[in-house]
């Protein structure tokens, strides 16, 4: 029992430790991407290629000053950024980031709790996060904060039945909610990646994805095309820095899903070995958001509300209706 409880600490530090260093180089990677995409530079003075950006970003975040505002609710406005980097990286406790190997003649599983609810675990958890950026907002007595979580309930309100509803059909097919499970029922190769039994599941569990990580066109929450930033206005230094850890995080917890769920997971893909695959397929994941951040434009608090609601929940509907007839025949 010791052992295992030592073993779990292990993964949930290197997990929380590897995570939030992508999640640093996923910003220097997303300035890179976009300026390659729009003809622009992006970083290139600090250092070789700008890649010590990195660091002067660590810098400025560590050593802003750390301001308060005066009418504030002081002990909320601390904490929000906090619940929403921890339920970000509470929710790759249930996530399979590699095939298990053998090291010194031990196995290792790579993942911090192998549930049998996997996928409701991790949904749970993204979808606590909804309180982070409420909180924040509210705790800060300023109408523009105010208004920024106001759209952080519409935006968690109207994504969240899609993701769940996406995912239900899925589920119907492999009969479990652990994502080990689903990548064990696509062991057969390319033919049986989930992908080609549920398209539409697919399409709608990425657009649902796209909300979930606050990503273009649906990043209504800290607005950048605003003057003000939504529900982190009055926030500065590792306070703010901390509402984009989280972020990213999600952003590499929803292309591990989307990986695992339809793509086959961490199996061996042709020649390229599972772990080698299963990095490539996140990879690609993250890569398409910077790419629609890119390209599209930015929607309505009332045009998401409408496409949630009004057209993805009876699609999704739809789909576990057919799911379940074709299951019976």
């Amino acid at each position: 029992m010791d052992a295992i409880i030592i073993e779990t600490i292990i993964k949930a530090i290197i997990v929380l430790s590897v995570i939030a260093a992508l999640a640093g180089f996923g910003t220097f990677i997303e300035r890179k991407v976009l300026a390659f995409m729009q003809r622009r530079l992006g970083p290139m003075h600090v250092g070789p290629f700008g890649l010590l950006q990195l660091a002067a970003d660590g810098i400025k975040l560590f050593t802003k000053e750390d301001i308060i505002p005066q009418h504030a609710n002081r002990l909320i406005f601390m904490i929000a950024p906090i619940i929403t980097a921890a339920t970000a990286f509470i929710a790759l406790a249930a996530v399979p980031l590699l095939p298990e190997f053998t090291l010194f003649g031990y196995t290792v599983h790579p993942i911090v709790a192998d549930l049998n609810v996997g996928i409701l675990f991790i949904l749970g958890a993204m979808a606590s996060g909804l309180y982070g950026p409420l909180l924040a907002g509210m705790a800060q007595a300023n109408k523009w904060g105010i208004i920024g979580s106001a759209r952080t309930a519409i935006l968690f309100m109207s994504y969240e039945v899609v993701t769940g509803l996406s995912l239900l059909a899925p589920i119907m097919l492999v009969g479990s909610l652990s994502l080990i499970d689903f990548n064990n029922a696509q062991s057969g190769g390319i033919g049986e990646w989930m992908v080609w039994q549920q398209p539409l599941a697919f399409i709608l569990f990425l657009i649902a994805g796209f909300a979930e990580t606050n990503r273009t066109p649906f990043d209504l929450l800290e607005h950048e095309a605003e003057v003000v930033s939504g529900y982190a206005t009055e926030y500065s230094g590792m306070r703010w820095g901390m509402f984009f850890i989280g972020e990213y995080a999600n952003m590499i917890t929803i292309g591990f899903m989307a990986s695992l769920i339809f793509f086959g997971g961490f199996n061996d893909l042709g020649f390229i070995p599972g772990f080698l695959a299963i990095i490539l397929k996140v990879s690609f994941f993250f890569f398409l958001m910077l790419w629609v951040r890119a390209s599209w434009p930015h929607v309505r608090p009332d045009q998401l509300m409408w496409l949630c609601w009004k057209v993805l929940m009876p699609i999704a509907l739809l789909n576990v209706l057919i799911t379940g007839l074709v299951m019976m025949v």
